[in-house]
């Protein structure tokens, strides 16, 4: 089968690893700007943009986090924070995303008085208006900062068990993994984990194999953000492996931070064909100028992917959500039955209609891998 853009735009997906602050519209940050009285690093919507969407021009890490000191700049109120989100929701509609989880550290939006609840709040006021609205399901992860300190991070922490079952799906770390270690925030996990709660962690992103093994060990991480450097351990690797933790990948952002040297050197093939269950998600829609279909196409055009890897691809997606497992079985099956359905339109009643990733059925109480 022929894969297009078109194609990949259709299928039913999902984003676990997306940043708020990173995934404003252009157009939304300059008009919050002029609404705040928000002084601009641009004269124009043209300029800001090109300031913002770093793209394949990105020279270094440094360069592309500066773009979030814009966004950040006018998401200090209510208003913005709720648009942001409902906005998000309207994005991935419109890219047929089912599901997506939506990562924010509060502590940054604070600058103007907000109070955490009312930030939190206000997120989640936009996601079920978006929800409603676009008919996407969505889950919120608050994040800690390893580069803050251990104690915002427990009160970080404290906020996500506080709003458990109320939106919050999942506490992260988030923030520069060299000379600051996962280990010097394990007491806010504890605190989470002994609430029940899921655990994502930014890790083996621009730092090595260490930075992994110290949110899985010390931390207790049920999915691992990025893990690019996962392969220098193989040890490790087969870890990861065996216990069926996903990773998160993010392709375009690694090459544009210089995580990874191109699309083609991306490690997701080599983990995806050792059997690790990778997912494939924006990390940040404005700053890499991306989309899911983006990144699914990425995958097809420089690092191989067929169809049917393709639809496992987004199997492991599904899998992977933070969602009671009844729930995720719903949505599991039901992106199953349509791309039972894309096959069948496309290829007729001889088509290949079972993705590999979904070969075990998950409403029949198997293991599903």
């Amino acid at each position: 089968m022929r894969v297009t853009a078109d194609l990949l735009r259709r299928v039913p997906k999902t984003d676990l690893h997306c940043h708020l602050d990173g995934s404003v519209r252009v157009q939304t940050v300059w008009d919050m700007a002029k609404e705040q009285g928000v002084r601009l690093p641009a004269s124009s919507m043209e300029e800001l943009e090109s300031l913002v969407k770093i793209g394949e021009d990105c020279q270094n890490l440094v360069q592309y986090l500066k773009a979030f000191d814009i966004t950040l700049s006018v998401m200090q109120v209510r208003e913005s924070l709720q648009r942001a989100a409902y906005e998000l929701c309207e994005d991935f509609a419109r890219e047929n995303v089912r599901y997506f989880e939506v990562r924010f550290s509060p502590i940054l939006h604070t600058l103007r008085g907000l109070k955490l609840t009312e930030i939190v709040d206000a997120v989640l006021d936009g996601l079920a208006q978006g929800e409603r609205a676009f008919g996407v399901k969505t889950g919120c992860i608050i994040c800690g900062m390893r580069n803050i300190n251990p104690e915002t991070s427990m009160i970080l922490a404290e906020l996500a068990v506080a709003y458990k079952n109320n939106g919050v799906v999942a506490f992260d770390l988030a923030g520069a993994e060299e000379d600051y270690p996962a280990k010097k925030h394990r007491e806010a996990f504890f605190r989470i984990l002994n609430n029940n709660i899921n655990v994502t962690i930014h890790a083996g992103e621009a730092y090595g194999p260490e930075s992994i093994h110290q949110a899985i060990h010390y931390c207790g991480t049920h999915r691992i953000g990025h893990g690019t450097r996962l392969k220098e351990d193989g040890d490790l690797l087969n870890y990861v492996n065996d216990h069926r933790i996903p990773l998160e990948c993010c392709i375009s952002s690694n090459v544009q931070t210089r995580a990874c040297p191109s699309y083609a050197q991306h490690p997701i093939r080599f983990y995806y064909d050792y059997g690790l269950r990778v997912t494939v998600n924006t990390d940040n829609l404005l700053m890499s100028d991306t989309t899911v279909s983006k990144e699914l196409l990425i995958c097809h055009e420089h690092l191989g992917f067929s169809w049917p890897e393709i639809k496992d691809l987004i199997i492991y997606g599904f899998k992977s959500a933070f969602l009671p497992y009844r729930d995720k079985v719903k949505l599991l099956n039901d992106a199953i039955e349509e791309l039972r359905a894309i096959d069948r339109e496309l290829n007729g009643a001889e088509a290949e209609t079972t993705p590999h990733a979904a070969e075990v059925s998950p409403t029949k109480g198997g293991v599903t891998y």
